[in-house]
């Protein structure tokens, strides 16, 4: 399941792809122009941009541009879904970092197996084979039997706080946002405040000890966990974040 910003202008087939996204299991987030894109970007963290290029206000080309050029989004993959089938521009969307081009008219049966393969190849693999198990340098999250080991010493987590770790993990080297988490933990709890998401992460840093500066903070925006085990190896040695 995957959060898929869809950015296009015309009414008929923000429907169609929002419909058929959330049939596959994805969450689809839908705005019609380039500037309420880039808002949607900052305030929902998709996992994945399905980009019209023909947009009324900021085109297509130059969203995918300024997400590339910014540290905190360049690695949000893209898929370009346009008209505009000619070779060149076809170049010149690759070469702007989109991962994969889509001419209109197309097979929605296409487009959504190439989201699911975009999905796949930039996703952040877990190593661990069991179902259910990730395993990240000291860290180990068996969901299924609800355990939790640092340096095989396990860890009494909440089923909150493990739903919590299980997103970041799955996500690592994504940012975040508060309001994401709240959407995708809590299930956007009228009664739950951005305030409670700092408090749960402090809470499950503390739970994991050694492993918890995993979980670092982007401030003014949310938190991340690290991308890499070389990383983490780093963050052990006494580099981390502060406490939101």
């Amino acid at each position: 399941m995957a959060r898929i910003l869809v950015v296009e202008d015309e009414k008929d087939l923000q429907e169609v792809l929002a419909y058929n996204l959330r049939q596959a299991g994805h969450t689809a987030i839908v705005v019609g122009g380039g500037k309420d894109a880039l808002t949607a970007v900052t305030e929902h963290r998709p996992d994945l941009l399905l980009l019209d290029l023909m947009l009324p206000d900021v085109s297509g080309v130059e969203i995918c541009r300024r997400l590339k050029s910014d540290p905190e989004t360049r690695d949000l993959p893209i898929v370009m879904v346009t008209a505009k089938g000619d070779e060149v521009d076809r170049v010149v969307g690759f070469e702007l970092g989109a991962d994969d081009y889509v001419v209109k008219p197309y097979s929605l049966r296409e487009l959504l197996l190439r989201v699911e393969a975009v999905l796949r190849r930039t996703t952040p693999a877990v190593s661990g084979g069991e179902h259910g198990v990730m395993v990240f340098a000291k860290l180990r999250v068996d969901r299924d039997a609800h355990r939790v080991w640092v340096d095989e010493e396990e860890v009494t987590l909440t089923a909150l706080e493990l739903r919590l770790l299980s997103t970041l993990l799955e996500r690592r080297g994504r940012v975040q946002s508060r309001p994401a988490l709240l959407d995708d933990v809590w299930g956007m709890s009228g009664e739950v405040t951005t305030r409670t998401v700092d408090t749960h992460v402090k809470r499950l840093r503390e739970k994991l000890g050694s492993a918890g500066p995993y979980i670092e903070t982007v401030r003014g925006v949310g938190y991340r966990f690290t991308p890499a085990a070389d990383h983490a190896a780093a963050i052990g040695a006494g580099t981390h974040d502060d406490e939101p």
